[in-house]
């Protein structure tokens, strides 16, 4: 892929939920992992040009043209997510490929009103010469030189993506879905392995903003399952910050419908735990 686009599913210009401050985030397209409790799973795949959300389209902005590829009118267009209800690949005709160029216009237009921006997913690190092409220019622009740069991840980016981004990135927050390595193909179809490689490395290199965890009932919502996580973590760092999740269904993907939202009291013994293994960087959400 082109270092100078990234194949981007949205972005948001102004976030309180993407890492510190007031944030520019970019979401990109595209996912290696394929989590039951994906609330995005439209970020998943990249678009197949299959044609199928032409037809059920109201305002008739898609059509099929050759090659077959699927166009957006983006004008008419009116992101009523018709065609992602429809699409059959987890997938989204309405993601595009950005230049960088475009990029750094509205994040400079953006720049007085916030700390920094993030590259989120999909998996931003599915796209590593875009990402750190776009950091090393705002870390080079005098104007936006100050902005801190992350990567919200799923943490299973081989370590040498993360040493091409270390000089540039701020930071990175890990998902770690279940320290339990079945439970965690459970989750998400794949090994964690490597998620733990990338949290142990950014931990020794300074570059770990956070560790996430995902509390899904009847996974990894178990006491034993926060004692084993907790001891494991402070093993690397018992300074890091930890980020403890909730799952609420709402939004979800059909496959995890059944699953209940997290127990607000299981959440506050989880926090606990982590705090009686000498975590105090906590937050629960």
């Amino acid at each position: 892929m082109n270092a100078a686009q990234g194949l981007v599913n949205n972005t948001i210009r102004f976030s309180a939920v993407d890492g510190p401050g007031n944030r520019f985030v970019i979401f990109t397209q595209g996912c290696n992992f394929n989590c039951i409790t994906c609330h995005n799973p439209y970020t998943i795949m990249e678009c197949t040009s299959c044609g199928v959300c032409v037809g059920p389209c109201p305002e008739t902005a898609l059509t099929i043209q050759e090659g077959p590829r699927v166009v957006v009118d983006r004008i008419a267009c009116t992101r009523c997510d018709i065609c992602i209800d429809v699409c059959p690949e987890d997938s989204t005709p309405l993601a595009r490929y950005v230049e960088l160029d475009t990029l750094m216009s509205e994040i400079t237009s953006a720049a007085p009103f916030i700390s920094g921006v993030t590259v989120s997913g999909g998996e931003a690190t599915q796209q590593p010469d875009f990402v750190l092409s776009l950091f090393e220019k705002i870390k080079s622009d005098p104007d936006l030189a100050h902005l801190t740069t992350l990567v919200d991840s799923n943490g299973s980016a081989p370590l040498r993506v993360w040493e091409s981004l270390l000089s540039v990135m701020d930071g990175a927050m890990i998902d770690l879905k279940a320290l339990d390595p079945g439970v965690h193909v459970r989750l998400t179809a794949r090994d964690n392995a490597d998620v733990l490689s990338s949290i142990e490395y950014l931990a020794r290199h300074n570059k770990l903003a956070e560790v996430r965890l995902l509390i899904v009932p009847g996974y990894n919502d178990g006491p034993d399952a926060a004692q084993q996580a907790a001891v494991w973590l402070r093993g690397v760092d018992p300074d890091m910050h930890i980020r403890i999740i909730g799952y609420r269904a709402h939004g979800v993907r059909i496959e995890a419908a059944h699953i209940p939202d997290a127990d607000p009291s299981a959440l506050a013994d989880i926090s606990s735990i982590f705090a009686d293994h000498g975590f105090k960087n906590l937050t629960v959400v």
